[in-house]
């Protein structure tokens, strides 16, 4: 498990925690790594120390970077999260279905994950289903 320093093209900057960083662009290209605070897809990794570089490439950043200052806790809520979603039942691309039928007492109450658009997560926000969007690694990729 890596942590990648990651911003926005809207300035946002924030931590990601990826297998590797081949995960991370695999992800990226695929448009799963969202800005916690805007939800674009629009993501860049940015160097950390210790920052190694392979090969002949430079990552760019942007003319103007402003980056807000991470409060403390950032790291022991992301743990927080992770060990949350560890306990909670996966049920991947069924989540919005799922969200659904236990807010509507059709199936038992319990603490779920998986899978949801931007869209899917909106329309269950608007229902007033509570969900909290957040960026946990699959099973695969829990160590």
């Amino acid at each position: 498990m890596i942590v990648l320093d990651l911003l926005c093209d809207h300035g946002h900057r924030f931590e990601g925690w990826f297998a590797s960083g081949e995960a991370f662009r695999g992800q990226s290209q695929r448009h799963m790594v969202h800005c916690p605070q805007c939800q674009t897809s629009a993501v860049s990794q940015l160097p950390s120390a210790p920052h190694v570089r392979r090969g002949g490439t430079d990552v760019a950043l942007p003319e103007k970077l402003a980056v807000p200052v991470a409060s403390p806790g950032t790291a022991q809520l992301h743990q927080a999260l992770v060990a949350m979603a560890r306990q909670a039942e996966n049920v991947g691309e069924r989540f919005p279905e799922e969200a659904r039928r236990i807010h509507y007492d059709e199936a038992p109450a319990r603490t779920i994950r998986g899978v949801a658009t931007a869209d899917e997560t909106r329309d269950l926000l608007d229902e007033g289903i509570l969900v909290l969007p957040a960026p946990i690694p699959p099973d695969e990729e829990f160590h």
